[in-house]
């Protein structure tokens, strides 16, 4: 497509919309910028000196937590299935409060500005710069998707090409992080936060209101067409093929649970990104009340945003002459851009705009600087150079970021995709971190191993997966991966890390 195209489509945003938009923005901004002042050393920028009060961490965990791929793949997921992706979130409850009891502590006792640096303490250095290089992987991969889902969202509501609008976003996300570090991020996802659920449940009372029959008609038409499933409790035991339906589709119940509970300790407990939000606060206990309370707010946030899939699904049952968009995952701004009226489609537009703007180039610079550039690059310089050596590391990791979810653009179904790259690395992750938060075995180089073993054997079972040749649902790969990592780095500690348990 020639450049001169690029802002050409048509579009249905008008004056009230941009107002809704500009609105929130000069808000969030304006909070990013009070808040962001008078950066000193890394500690502020990364930290923000555990100036954050808990609500605001809470918030700013909750935002992260949804991102552009809850408002735009959790509504695209139950307009074209149901609501089995809810049963995720018992194991993610189940989750937070052991992150919340066993993670956090050990972070706040060894006084920690990357999470990473816990390995150090526990193990050595190996296994710390191994960590972080997993991080880096899955963090930037995930993130990349999350901002083409968001990018892809823009370009259909403002009739704009995704080029520019990933391009925007890269360049604002990177000034405004770049300005404010951690401190900035956490004000302006506090704004993002109520700008999501306002915009979603503005959408839900639109949709029942423009429904022949309301909330009724809701439950008779998406209940006949399976779209109110919760629980799906797979084959009975004497079914055949029950051990192969039971390995390969990830929404029966008990693997659901078991993926969110492993899932999500790995996603929250070992991805700096989330756990960054956490340490914002000045104490172990504000932290501790942060990560549990966290799971009101996600929960509110999924229940509305399925409500709007299954509300999208009995609209367009009604009304079958409208259009739907080619790739499903759009369906939701669709609707805003062609069905919803001004206001309420610049609410949708802000929400899916301020989650694009949202991104780890925060912790990922964080974790560059902190736990890769000072203890192997230059550990000698003083609180100046390596502030503005995190302010430059922003706007590198955001174009990597703008380029990757350039090639990210042109996949389908988003939502497991995201899941699908996370279920790779986050196994050996939270492998490596549960070996030295549950036991005191010694081992270094043995963690490295298992860590890599395991990632490459999930990266064959997804591929495998993938091609149809191996039937292994992708929410078994985190389980394999913790379990396999933690077993591999146990059961070779002695051989690989012998010096060190002799000391």
């Amino acid at each position: 497509m020639e450049p001169s195209t690029w802002f050409s489509n048509p579009t249905t945003i008008g004056p009230w919309d941009c107002a809704v938009l500009f609105g929130f923005l000069a808000c969030m901004f304006s909070l990013g910028y009070y808040h962001g002042r008078k950066e000193e050393n890394t500690s502020d920028f990364f930290l923000g000196r555990g100036s954050i009060p808990w609500w605001a961490a809470c918030l700013s965990f909750v935002a992260t937590e949804i991102s552009a791929m809850t408002i735009i793949g959790v509504p695209a997921t139950g307009f074209r299935e149901n609501w089995n992706y809810a049963q995720f979130f018992i194991g993610s409850a189940a989750s937070r409060v052991v992150i919340a009891f066993l993670f956090i502590p050990a972070f706040y006792h060894y006084n920690c500005t990357t999470i990473y640096e816990f390995l150090r303490h526990r193990f050595g250095p190996q296994t710390q710069y191994a960590a972080t290089c997993f991080f880096f992987v899955t963090r930037v991969l995930a993130s990349s998707v999350r901002l083409m889902a968001a990018c892809v969202a823009v370009a259909v509501l403002i009739g704009w090409d995704k080029i520019p609008v990933i391009a925007l976003f890269v360049v604002v996300g990177a000034l405004y992080i770049g300005h404010g570090g951690i401190k900035a991020v956490v004000w302006t996802n506090v704004v993002q936060a109520v700008c999501f659920l306002v915009a979603g449940v503005a959408t839900v009372a639109y949709l029942l209101a423009n429904i022949d029959g309301g909330l009724p008609a809701v439950g008779a038409i998406a209940g006949a067409a399976g779209k109110l499933q919760v629980m799906n409790w797979g084959p009975s035991f004497s079914e055949p093929g029950f051990v192969k339906k039971f390995f390969s589709d990830p929404n029966i119940v008990w693997v659901a649970v078991l993926n969110g509970f492993f899932g999500s300790m790995a996603a929250f407990g070992t991805d700096h990104e989330m756990m960054q939000r956490l340490l914002t606060v000045e104490t172990r206990k504000a932290s501790q009340r942060t990560m549990l309370l966290s799971m009101v707010g996600s929960f509110m946030v999924l229940m509305v945003f399925l409500s709007v899939g299954t509300g999208l699904f009995v609209f367009y049952q009604q009304h079958p002459g409208l259009p739907l968009p080619r790739q499903l995952d759009k369906i939701y701004p669709h609707f805003a851009s062609a069905v919803m009226p001004a206001f309420l489609r610049g609410l949708v537009l802000a929400a899916v705009v301020l989650a694009s703007i949202d991104s780890p180039l925060s912790s990922l610079t964080a974790s560059f600087v902190t736990d890769i550039y000072k203890p192997l690059v230059k550990g000698d310089g003083d609180e100046r150079y390596y502030l503005r050596l995190s302010r430059i590391s922003i706007g590198v990791f955001a174009l990597l970021l703008g380029v990757l979810a350039y090639l990210f653009s042109h996949v389908d179904k988003m939502l497991w995709v995201a899941f699908k790259i996370g279920g790779v690395t986050y196994g050996s992750l939270l492998g490596v971190f549960l070996l030295g938060l549950l036991t005191k075995r010694p081992a270094n180089r043995a963690n490295v191993a298992a860590m890599t073993a395991m990632a490459l054997v999930n990266a064959v079972l997804l591929y495998l997966s993938e091609i149809k040749v191996f039937p292994l649902g992708w929410s078994w790969l985190v389980i394999l991966g913790t379990l396999g990592t933690f077993g591999l780095a146990w059961g070779l500690a002695p051989v690989l890390d012998r010096s060190r348990a002799e000391r």
